[in-house]
């Protein structure tokens, strides 16, 4: 319950829209790097994505992605940071090692089958915790480096879409920050735990005997 309250506070110190980034390298799944130099010469805006895959928000935001990309990825740069799990268990159990959270990134990929770059936090979580705590945010970033636009959570695609497009036509964000943390949690719903469900295992049937089937 702590880290759930802990991941809706918005504090006042978290980057915010006018700000710049933080100087930050990561790696992504591909073995790019990624920084601040390689967002200037890139020379696109950048949505910048904080996910996990046990994370409920990020679930239900991985199809809104691919749509945005698909509309806007040659004028946008899209980039997801794999960051600390939201609710390890055991099929996907909190990293304790670099190479660890770099395998979550590739299962992230995979999973939500995005075409675009999805890069490693390290270990410590330097460039998430150095952009708040919330588990699955949205950042648009210009070439030089400044937020443009802040989502507190990544799947209220609509919202998201709107300074997308904006940052492709060369114009700033009609709004620069949205929160819609409502939304946001119904949005969700039906999403929390999907990664960690299993089917239950069926017991094998005993030798020379029918399985017994259950009363209802």
């Amino acid at each position: 319950m702590a880290t759930v309250l802990s991941d809706m506070r918005i504090p006042g110190t978290d980057p915010r829209p006018g700000d710049a980034i933080p100087e930050f390298s990561v790696t992504t799944t591909d073995g790019a790097v990624i920084d601040n130099a390689s967002l200037r010469r890139d020379g696109r805006p950048a949505l910048i994505v904080f996910g996990s895959l046990t994370c409920p928000i990020t679930e239900s935001a991985g199809d809104g992605l691919r749509e945005l990309h698909a509309r806007y990825g040659d004028r946008v740069r899209f980039i997801v940071i794999n960051v600390r799990e939201a609710h390890p268990g055991a099929s996907t159990p909190q990293p304790r090692t670099y190479e660890q959270k770099a395998g979550h990134a590739s299962r992230l990929k995979e999973h939500h089958r995005l075409p675009f770059e999805v890069a490693t936090d390290d270990l410590d979580g330097t460039l998430h915790r150095a952009f708040g705590p919330r588990p699955s945010s949205a950042y648009l970033v210009d070439p030089s480096g400044e937020i443009t636009f802040r989502a507190h959570w990544s799947n209220v695609t609509p919202a998201i879409e709107v300074a997308v497009a904006a940052a492709a036509s060369g114009v700033r964000p009609p709004r620069a920050e949205v929160g819609q943390t409502v939304r946001a949690m119904a949005r969700m719903t039906g999403h929390a735990g999907r990664r960690s469900r299993r089917p239950a295992a069926v017991p094998p049937a005993t030798p020379g005997r029918s399985p017994r089937r259950s009363r209802r």
